[in-house]
């Protein structure tokens, strides 16, 4: 894959690469971007994720950072921890799976209306296959929003992420939505870096194809 994406090797190596089920069997019970980001974040999520419809939260955790107010059919959750995903009150359903050992969702074919992975994006091993599956269970033109901002646990962050500046990791994800599939990829900045005063927080948005 590192070929398809004409990364070098070693592109996708990680500092620590123990076994991610050790990593993450700790509960982190904390929010991972400030609060100007998590604003920011939702109000992106309430123009573009539709009420009422079947979302899959990727890679989530103890939050999901939708909107309180907006109502939606079914919220299926993903991710490593149980506790986390237990403790989040928007999940509907979750399961916990290590996509950077097996990157088959356990979802049907077009059952989900959108889908987020958010600030997780830079753990991903096999990012484009695990997008290619996300496509295939949403439905034609369902979007994926898959955000970021710079904070991240550097060792289990993959070294092409660990390399490149915020405008770098855009390039990057629409690269891998791009790779995987995705249509009418757009980034948005949504708020600026300020140090020690606010995080930066990014949004790459693909389509599903029709």
């Amino acid at each position: 894959m590192t070929d398809e994406l004409g990364l070098p090797p070693g592109a996708f190596a990680r500092i620590d690469e123990e076994d991610d089920e050790a990593f993450y069997e700790p509960a982190r019970l904390v929010t991972h971007i400030d609060d100007h980001a998590v604003r920011v974040l939702t109000g992106l999520y309430r123009e573009v994720l539709p009420a009422g419809g079947v979302l899959l939260d990727l890679m989530s955790s103890w939050v999901s950072h939708l909107p309180p107010d907006i109502a939606y059919a079914e919220v299926v959750g993903h991710g490593m921890n149980a506790e986390e995903l237990a403790a989040n009150k928007r999940l509907s359903r979750w399961f916990v799976q290590n996509l950077n050992r097996d990157t088959a969702l356990p979802l049907a074919d077009k059952s989900v209306d959108a889908a987020m992975i958010c600030v997780s994006v830079q753990y991903l091993q096999q990012p484009v296959a695990v997008l290619r599956d996300v496509a295939r269970v949403l439905r034609p033109e369902a979007p994926l929003v898959v955000s970021f901002s710079n904070r991240c646990f550097w060792t289990k962050a993959v070294a092409v992420w660990r390399s490149l500046d915020d405008t770098g990791h855009a390039r990057l994800v629409e690269a891998y939505l791009n790779h995987a599939g995705f249509e009418a990829i757009e980034t948005h900045r949504l708020c600026p870096y300020i140090e020690d005063e606010q995080d930066p927080m990014y949004a790459v948005i693909g389509r599903a194809p029709r």
